[in-house]
């Protein structure tokens, strides 16, 4: 009897795990394909900006060296010091110029004198000339030789007057040159700036660029109240890029607020070592609030020459080496290589073997294999 009941029991667990794996069995070959949620692909206009990183310069900027060797006698100027074109920055001390100035002086002097005497006798030639030759008209008064020789007299007079007239010449434009050389023992600024670099004090010995002295410049200027916004911009952003155009940018100096500079010069050309083309931006820097050699960052806008295709960053997917959307086709799955390039907003911009209207899977992913049978919903096509 016992074993007749164990043998019931054993009966009807069989008959319920068949009956469990009939259902199961039911239940999967019921089971249709998935679901996919897609959109489709956008074709337009690419509005897009890209921060790029930017250096501010000074719209002029020069190393100040005097134009003779002196020494230093007073400083005007120091570090920060704001000055206007033609303001006073230092004054030097050369006393072998006075001592050139007398001797050009003299030599001047003397070159006049001898003009006025060659001056003096030339006249008196030519008052013998025009004697002899009123003489002359007289027959036998005058002899023809002598009228000959006072004619020659009056020629040579004048060369000598000429010459004379060069040397008196020569001598005053060399006077003119040390009044000239003085006139250097006063540095003064070239335009409107700030000093930036100061390197001399008084009693140091300065000179030219090429003469003593010449290791470091006196005082180094710069002009702030406009600033060189230089960009590099990268090979692939250079199409476009017009004059007049108004991009703002933003300094660590002042977080949060936003600047803007105008593009006033295009390089024209991309450099072979860094693949960009460097583009100048016009600041306007009145208020002095930024500073030459400041890093910005540059909100660029992108053109393109046509129209570029969009689809939700999400639905791009990432593998080792690739990078895919989903298409569905005919409700099957494909996997569609692309290269992705700029953001516009939640929207990416791809290439690849797409078109516009082509549905993706809104989201990409490599558990959806391709050749799957899928079934789809739409959904509304993400704007930026």
């Amino acid at each position: 009897m016992k074993t007749c009941s164990i043998l019931i029991v054993a009966a009807a667990c069989a008959s319920a795990c068949g009956t469990e794996r009939i259902a199961t069995s039911g239940k999967a070959a019921g089971a249709g394909p998935p679901t996919v949620e897609v959109v489709r692909v956008i074709e337009r206009l690419l509005d897009a900006a890209v921060s790029m990183p930017a250096e501010l310069n000074a719209y002029q900027s020069v190393a100040i060296f005097p134009r003779v060797t002196g020494f230093v006698k007073t400083m005007r100027v120091d570090r920060g010091t704001h000055v206007r074109n033609g303001d006073l920055i230092a004054l030097l001390d050369a006393p072998e110029l006075a001592a050139q100035r007398a001797e050009s002086q003299s030599k001047f002097q003397a070159a006049e004198a001898q003009l006025a005497a060659v001056r003096s006798k030339a006249d008196g030639d030519v008052s013998t000339f025009d004697r002899l030759k009123a003489a002359s008209a007289t027959p036998g008064v005058v002899a023809g030789n002598d009228l000959v020789l006072a004619q020659k007299a009056v020629e040579t007079d004048q060369g000598q007057v000429a010459a004379a007239q060069q040397i008196v010449e020569a001598a005053r434009q060399a006077l003119a040159s040390v009044g000239d050389m003085e006139s250097y023992l006063k540095v003064t600024a070239p335009f409107d700036g700030v000093i930036t670099e100061r390197n001399v004090h008084p009693g140091a010995l300065v000179g030219p660029a090429s003469g003593a002295g010449a290791a470091t410049p006196m005082v180094r200027l710069v002009e702030i109240d406009r600033l060189r916004l230089v960009v590099p911009v990268p090979e692939a952003y250079t199409a476009g890029v017009t004059s007049g155009t108004v991009m703002s940018f933003s300094v660590a100096a002042y977080p949060g607020q936003s600047f803007s500079g105008k593009v006033a010069r295009i390089a024209q050309a991309v450099d072979v070592s860094t693949r960009t083309m460097a583009v100048e931006l016009d600041v306007t820097n009145t208020d002095g609030r930024l500073a030459p050699g400041a890093f910005c960052q540059v909100r660029w806008p992108v053109h393109r020459s046509g129209s570029s295709l969009l689809v939700p960053s999400g639905s791009v997917a990432s593998t080792t080496g690739r990078s895919f959307v989903v298409r569905i086709r005919n409700g099957r799955t494909e996997w569609v290589d692309v290269k992705t390039g700029l953001a516009s907003g939640p929207l990416v911009e791809v290439v690849g073997d797409l078109r516009a209207g082509d549905e993706i899977a809104v989201r990409g992913t490599d558990e959806l294999r391709a050749g799957t049978d899928v079934h789809v919903t739409q959904t509304k096509n993400v704007k930026s």
